[in-house]
């Protein structure tokens, strides 16, 4: 008689007491920090993440552990909504912990990435085009080779030349073998190498990759435009604020003078200006009086 491999109802899957004691260090990194993100190493060369973590050490804290020990971690803190950090838990999930900015922390990382050439079954991270213009290759089977990927080739000077830009792979497609060794031969290196953060947390919110990939200098550039806007309405409808009280109070005296000055009123700050005014008048009438 075969044995039953039915688990009895009060079964417990042991859980390790390492484990358990990494699941409470993460909680306590998690606890220590304002902002945790969710790495994705996947592709990354270890060669290059010591690199990255011996570059940012001043500025973060990576800790690379399993995937169940991160979401066990997240399930346990006591931060709101820090659980649903797990939904990014994508390809090979590490932590980073920071007190930096959010926004310049995803800069300071994105900038900190190298191009690299793309492998073999990898998915294209963007759209992949081939410019037009001479190759390094000279005549040959390479033809065929592009003709095969239907990249439209001539001969020109004795050098192939692509005849106009190739699209050759569109953001998320699987590069094959022969498009990978094209792009190796040419220069073109389409990955970037670096840490990837998928998403973050700060204060009970949960930022991803694209809503943290701004143009910081058109975002200033607009943030400013919208102040002058703000200044100069608030100023139009006459609105008291410490910000707008010197300018308004300015106005005031420019547009009191300047009526000062129409109606005649012969005040202290404009008396000279009223008296030119009724001297040019007067040099006028004068002129018509004696035509």
């Amino acid at each position: 008689m075969k044995s039953s491999t039915k688990k009895p109802e009060n079964y417990v899957t042991h859980v390790s007491d390492a484990k358990k004691k990494e699941v409470v260090e993460i909680k306590g990194l998690i606890a220590k920090y304002p902002i945790i993100a969710i790495l994705n190493l996947e592709n990354l060369p270890a060669r290059q993440l010591q690199k990255m973590k011996t570059k940012l050490r001043k500025d973060v804290e990576i800790r690379m552990t399993k995937k169940p020990v991160i979401k066990q971690a997240l399930k346990e803190s006591d931060k709101p909504n820090i659980i649903k950090l797990s939904e990014h838990l994508n390809g090979m999930p590490a932590l980073l912990l920071s007190k930096e900015n959010p926004f310049r922390l995803f800069k300071m990382l994105k900038q900190s990435k190298s191009a690299a050439p793309i492998k073999a079954g990898q998915i294209s991270p963007k759209d992949i085009i081939l410019p037009s213009g001479p190759t390094p290759f000279a005549p040959g089977p390479i033809i065929g080779e592009l003709g095969m990927l239907k990249i439209k080739a001539g001969i020109e000077g004795g050098k192939v030349v692509i005849k106009q830009d190739a699209h050759v792979a569109s953001k998320g497609d699987v590069v094959s073998a022969q498009l990978s060794s094209l792009l190796l031969r040419l220069g073109i290196e389409p990955m970037e190498i670096g840490l990837n953060l998928v998403a973050l947390y700060e204060n009970g919110e949960i930022l991803t990759s694209d809503i943290l990939d701004i143009d910081q200098d058109a975002f200033m550039a607009k943030l400013q435009g919208a102040a002058r806007d703000a200044m100069n309405l608030a100023v139009d409808i006459a609105y008291p604020s410490k910000d707008t009280i010197v300018l308004l109070l300015q106005k005031l005296f420019r547009d009191s003078r300047a009526i000062a000055i129409e109606r005649d009123i012969l005040a202290d700050l404009v008396v000279e200006q009223v008296l030119a005014k009724a001297d040019a008048q007067a040099n006028a009438l004068l002129g018509i009086v004696n035509k």
